[in-house]
């Protein structure tokens, strides 16, 4: 028996901003395009076309930071145990859209599929390991200090607040998840600026955390080119700190010049090649967790009455 259906007509899908929750268009209408990388599309210097991406312009960055700022009290004043809890379901979502993620990445990153998805399921794992650390982090850099005198003195951390991150430009999956996971598990908020060639793994993260558990705002995500993103958010004065893992060392500098204008708290890329160079599959650790925490101290009288040691 024939088949008389007609031929369908593709379905392409238009990646978009994630801002607030929502997933706008950049204000300026301006977009660009984004192509595999492969071997050959390296000697040509051209790949195959993938999308067009959305080009984020200062507008957009702007209202991002207003966005997170807007979600920093609800999400930082969540309890670490919940915050654990949101962050593992948005595992769940990413495992049950794995096939996707791993053409995405195998796209993005020149991957045969078999190693995308060695990093697909990395990443997953990457993030869940994150998930964990939300209610245990406060046990490693705080607790009570010995001191002398009738007094408690107790060390607490507590979140910077709205962070700018650059995510790595070549690792456009694993990287990012390993520079936006710790940002949001100890209770700040983030803009993202994704990958500039390879955004479209993060754009379709944006879709992840949207139908989440993840309150709008928390997470915020900008394509488009890095230093024009970025730029403003480094000299943004309700941006509390910035993560320059995806500048180039030249554009690194100068936003740390810029960043310092509010004093914002600065984390200075990785060299990108050689000795020292990153290597997103290793064991994190927990210096990113740590990186955008403030440590409050508090003290209190124990209760102790003069040198005899009584109490009430």
């Amino acid at each position: 028996m024939s088949d008389n259906r007609p031929n369908r007509l593709s379905v392409f899908k238009t990646y978009k901003l994630y801002v607030g929750g929502k997933f706008p268009r950049s204000e300026s209408g301006r977009v660009y395009e984004v192509t595999a990388k492969t071997s050959a599309a390296d000697a040509a210097g051209k790949g195959k076309w993938l999308a067009n991406a959305p080009q984020a312009s200062r507008k957009d960055a702007r209202d991002a930071v207003v966005a997170a700022r807007k979600a920093f009290g609800g999400w930082s004043g969540a309890t670490a145990y919940n915050r654990g809890q949101v962050l593992y379901r948005v595992a769940e979502m990413l495992e049950g859209r794995r096939d996707q993620f791993v053409r995405e990445v195998a796209e993005a990153e020149g991957l045969s599929k078999s190693k995308a998805a060695a990093v697909v399921d990395a990443t997953v794992d990457r993030w869940v390991w994150y998930a964990g650390w939300t209610d245990k982090i406060g046990q490693i850099v705080g607790g009570a200090n010995p001191v002398a005198g009738p007094f408690f003195n107790l060390s607490t951390p507590e979140p910077t607040g709205v962070v700018a991150v650059l995510a790595p430009q070549e690792s456009s999956f694993l990287g990012l998840v390993s520079v936006l996971a710790p940002v949001i598990a100890t209770g700040n908020t983030a803009v993202v600026v994704a990958s500039a060639a390879s955004p479209l793994p993060a754009l379709s993260l944006g879709e992840v955390l949207a139908t989440s558990d993840v309150p709008g705002g928390v997470v915020n995500i900008l394509s488009g080119r890095t230093a024009e993103i970025a730029t403003p958010l480094a000299s943004h004065q309700d941006v509390n700190a910035i993560d320059l893992t995806g500048a180039d060392p030249g554009l690194a500098k100068e936003l740390e010049v810029a960043a310092a204008d509010n004093l914002k708290r600065v984390l200075r890329p990785q060299p990108v090649g050689g000795e020292g160079a990153l290597d997103w599959s290793a064991d994190p650790g927990t210096h990113r967790l740590t990186a955008f925490l403030e440590i409050k101290t508090v003290w209190h009288p124990t209760g102790a009455l003069g040198v005899s040691g009584s109490s009430y």
